[in-house]
């Protein structure tokens, strides 16, 4: 049926009267439209295309979901119109196919062709989630099509409140929860505010394991938003739930019990999207798990962490773990702030309301509206009613939720807020599902429309919702919320190790909880649109799924070898990927080896395999005492001689010097790593060469390296010769190796301190 109404629709075209037309939707700022018109928004746009193009062509007006129309024109007609003032927004519609929340086409994936098929959809893999659980009445957890649950599976579903044994079936295979650490710390579970049980009540581990395998949903959106076919990375790959956060926080002993449990029921991936801060090895529970995992050939992702743009904020950096940061789409959810004195400015949202009334209405700002010295941010209780009733109110971002300011705006009296960022969160735009009609905006639009509000005698604004848009330029960027190396831990390890999507994205949701999560938010929804590192890791986890399905001989270390070195570091746009938060060039200690390429990573042609033996030898090199080791490794290990940090077989450098003092000698510093590539493609020599990295001079020794068969292995060394630099210098490099058809490149990121 889908391809019938596609051809009528190219017939409609090729057959249409207009030859050289095409529809273009033109969105409008209805705050501009003169009073002359009485509110006729329809006279408004036909006199508008008369007067820039002499034309009446118009298809359809819009004055719901947005404000505008769309009409047959020329691509020259579409330019006039573009240079109207109250157009926001001209551009030629597209023909839409029935997708998912978009990662899957946005990443590559064909179910033709690749990573896809070739898995099988990871049919038999099982994916451990260890999150707040998971709400079973999700259509993303139907089992239809899956055969017999996998006979490697040895875990249990779990009953308790709002959770019985009929939750499970072949899809969500399992589900448990841990409760003993967080109730010996917190006292017993509040059963009135949550449940003790596998049940997610909270929202955010259905939303991750949904991510990362999730069954297709056809007709999946949050309040029509991102509308399309719901599916995860792995969409046949098996779901077991580990409750181990609860309201009060996710506690260790609770998480080690869960890893515990999940290696010894039989998953092969573990998707942790939670971490706190960096520290040893030996006392992080999250990392003494992933090494137990690792040993047992699990694959452990793990979130970066939500503390960018600081540097020096990754989490979760034991190299046995994947730590993955956060990207954008090519979709976003503009809404656009039309100004009294006739300027625009794009934002995002979610809102699905009442629209606001279509004439400018009064804006007022925050700071202006309260009699307490942080009243810019909107908390609770600062807004004068009097002041803020019947307006639009700007509000900084900072200290509470996003979407919490609105409802101390609404509270108030208020009819709708533009959420500005302020420094710390530079142009990152995160689009939310707001309570009332808002809008979320970069920090320099934020500073004109406060310009504007401190300027004009009586400001005025209105907001135009546009609804979902794709192909997005530039994207992927790495969101500013996604934690930055260098590594806090280990310097000589870069971290993270790669970024996936992690903004906007949608996937299932809890029945017992709001889209915003606010106790005042009574609104129910199948589909959720959130974002942060969160929501990045589960896509590397599903990833993670379908390779081991298309490779069941491949480690954990191969795997994350294979996403990493095929990992893409330039925009749809072709220019380097680039930091929103910053607006410049991001670099490896924003993105690691780059944005996940799946479809590239099931043929990698040499991978950096890394053994568990590898993984103590570099907390030798570290100098853990054999009890700390111990403590990690559940075994004793007797450490050799001459174990270095920086020879850990990573597919990426990380290359710290020591800035000379003024009585040191100016003669450069030394420093060679070691590295070892299994052949997995075909026969092939590979050429190395340094990209980038001056004025440190990069020697590969030697210069080729030839497999003459599958599995044969080759070492190398990588020597960096550096002069003196002042402390918190950073230079970047990559190290390629390629066969003429194929490059195997790992990031190369030198400091000095």
């Amino acid at each position: 049926m889908e391809l019938v109404l596609r051809w009528i629709l190219l017939l409609g075209l090729w057959c249409s009267p207009t030859l050289g037309h095409k529809t273009f939707l033109v969105h409008m700022a209805k705050s501009m439209m003169p009073e002359s018109y009485n509110g006729d928004h329809q006279a408004w746009y036909m006199s508008i295309m008369k007067s820039a193009v002499q034309s009446t062509e118009i298809l359809y007006t819009y004055d719901t979901v947005l404000h505008g129309f769309a009409a047959r024109l020329t691509d020259e007609e579409a330019e006039l119109l573009r240079q109207r003032p109250e157009a926001l927004s001209v551009y030629e519609e597209a023909v839409y196919q029935l997708h998912t929340t978009r990662t899957p086409e946005f990443l590559g994936l064909d179910g033709n062709n690749g990573l896809w098929p070739e898995s099988d959809y990871a049919t038999d893999v099982i994916v451990g989630v260890l999150d707040t659980g998971a709400s079973p009445e999700s259509k993303s957890y139907v089992d239809a099509g899956l055969g017999p649950v996998p006979s490697k599976w040895r875990g249990e579903c779990q009953t308790g409140k709002n959770f019985d044994a009929s939750s499970c079936n072949r899809k969500l295979i399992g589900a448990q929860f841990f409760s003993k650490g967080y109730e010996a710390v917190m006292g017993p579970i509040d059963e009135t505010k949550e449940s003790k049980s596998p049940k997610d009540d909270d929202g955010h581990g259905t939303h991750t394991s949904t991510t990362a395998a999730g069954a297709y949903v056809e007709h999946a959106s949050l309040f029509g938003y991102a509308e399309g076919t719901a599916r995860g990375m792995a969409t046949r790959a098996r779901i077991a739930a580990y409750k181990v956060c609860w309201a009060g926080g996710c506690f260790s002993s609770d998480i080690i019990a869960a890893m515990d449990r999940a290696v010894a029921d039989g998953v092969h991936i573990l998707s942790l999207s939670l971490g706190g801060g960096s520290i040893d090895y030996d006392r992080d529970s999250i990392a003494v798990g992933a090494f137990g995992a690792m040993e047992h050939g699990v694959f452990v992702s793990c979130s970066a962490g939500n503390s960018g743009s600081d540097t020096y904020s990754v989490s979760n950096v034991a190299p046995w773990i994947a730590t993955i940061g956060a990207g954008t789409l090519d979709r976003d959810f503009p809404a656009y702030v039309a100004l009294g004195n006739g300027q625009n400015f794009s934002g995002v949202s979610l809102y699905s309301g009442k629209p606001l009334s279509q004439s400018p209405l009064p804006f007022i700002y925050a700071a202006n509206a309260s009699n307490t010295t942080n009243g810019n941010l909107c908390l609770d209780g600062t807004l004068v009613e009097e002041k803020v009733a019947g307006k639009i109110v700007l509000c900084d971002r900072g200290v509470t939720a996003r979407v919490a300011k609105g409802a101390v705006v609404r509270k108030a009296g208020g009819v709708g807020m533009v959420l500005a960022n302020t420094a710390s969160n530079g142009e990152e735009l995160v689009a939310d599902a707001h309570l009332l009609p808002a809008t979320g905006v970069g920090e320099k639009s934020g500073e004109e429309i406060k310009s504007y509000l401190l300027s004009d005698k009586n400001p005025t604004a209105n907001i135009v919702f546009l609804g979902t848009k794709v192909n997005i330029r530039p994207s992927p960027v790495v969101a500013a919320f996604s934690s930055r190396g260098p590594n806090p831990l280990t310097s000589a390890i870069l971290k993270p190790d790669m970024i996936a999507p992690g903004v906007n994205i949608l996937a299932g949701w809890s029945d017992t909880i709001g889209p915003t999560g606010l106790p005042s938010d009574t609104r129910r929804v199948e589909y959720n649109i959130i974002s942060g590192t969160s929501m990045s890791c589960p896509h590397i986890s599903g990833l993670a799924a379908l390779l081991k399905a298309a490779h069941p001989e491949w480690s954990p270390a191969t795997i994350k070898s294979a996403l990493m070195t095929t990992a893409y570091k330039v925009d749809n746009t072709g220019e380097m990927l680039r930091d929103v938060a910053t607006g410049r060039p991001a670099t490896y200690f924003d993105f690691g080896a780059g944005h996940v390429d799946p479809q590239k990573a099931l043929d990698p042609r040499l991978v950096y395999d890394t053994t568990p033996t590898d993984y103590l030898d570099f907390l030798c090199a570290l100098n853990y005492s054999s009890t700390r080791i111990s403590a990690i490794a559940k075994r004793t290990y007797a450490c050799g001689s001459g174990n270095s940090v920086g020879n850990l077989n990573y597919p990426s450098f990380a290359v710290p010097f020591e800035t000379a003092t003024s009585t040191e000698s100016s003669t450069p510093k030394v420093l060679t790593y070691s590295r070892t590539v299994t052949n997995v493609g075909q026969p092939a020599t590979y050429r190395a060469s340094v990209i980038g990295g001056d004025p440190v001079k990069i020697t590969v020794e030697p210069e080729s390296l030839t497999f003459g068969e599958k599995g044969q292995k080759k070492s190398f060394t990588v020597t960096f010769t550096a002069g003196s630099l002042p402390s918190g210098s950073m230079k970047f490099a990559t190290l390629e190796l390629s066969d003429g058809t194929r490059t195997v490149a790992s990031p190369i990121a030198m400091t000095w301190t």
